[in-house]
């Protein structure tokens, strides 16, 4: 959990402004992560997969938006989180 301290002081400057999308695709990843985690020991737990598709929805959304915003933002978020970048249409 170190890590993403020290990413959520770098991405959002430490302050906790739940509206910026950077944020936003941070607090998700993390979701996502938890969920993953559980998902991994109750791997039929439909309930907890249908929700991990659900945020896996919501981040692309984010993502896709912040590529047309801010492509270096875009990218810098890519880089540190560790997440695949979307595919072009």
């Amino acid at each position: 959990m170190n890590k993403y301290k020290y990413i959520d002081a770098q991405l959002v400057g430490g302050n906790k402004n739940t509206g910026f999308t950077a944020f936003q695709i941070y607090y998700l990843t993390r979701q996502v992560l938890k969920l993953t985690s559980h998902l991994e020991l109750h791997s039929e737990d439909y309930s907890s997969q249908r929700g991990l598709q659900k945020l896996l929805g919501k981040r692309r959304r984010l993502l896709i938006y912040l590529s047309h915003k801010n492509t270096a933002l875009y990218t810098d978020i890519l880089k540190n989180l560790g997440i695949r970048g979307l595919k072009r249409r």
